[in-house]
């Protein structure tokens, strides 16, 4: 694969996941506001495009799988710290949302 290829496909991951952050840090936004609801859509919103940004690497580990030669680029290597800095931030704005729906459960049954 030639560096403008493998290029493109960094920055598709970098956009995608970077799109994914900023939903996230708005899901985490609604959630300070108790706005559940939008929250949840907000990371819904957020699996959509860290989806496009994992069906972009996929195509990367596939073409390496298959035995194509990848040469490893710096922007491939940012792009994959940001996708997986993304996911993980992720996993705690879900994690972080089931813990405010409980507070506000609880302040609500006082």
């Amino acid at each position: 694969m030639d560096k403008d290829k493998i290029t493109e496909v960094a920055f598709q991951i970098i956009l995608h996941s970077g799109d994914a952050r900023t939903l996230v840090h708005e899901a985490l936004d609604a959630m300070y506001d108790s706005h559940f609801e939008a929250a949840k859509q907000k990371l819904e919103d957020a699996t959509d495009n860290l989806n496009k940004a994992h069906n972009a690497q996929t195509e990367l580990l596939q073409q390496y799988a298959s035995g194509e030669d990848i040469k490893m680029e710096v922007i491939l290597v940012h792009a994959q710290d940001h996708l997986m800095t993304t996911m993980t931030l992720q996993e705690m704005a879900n994690e972080f949302l089931r813990m405010y729906e409980r507070l506000a459960n609880q302040t609500e049954g006082k």
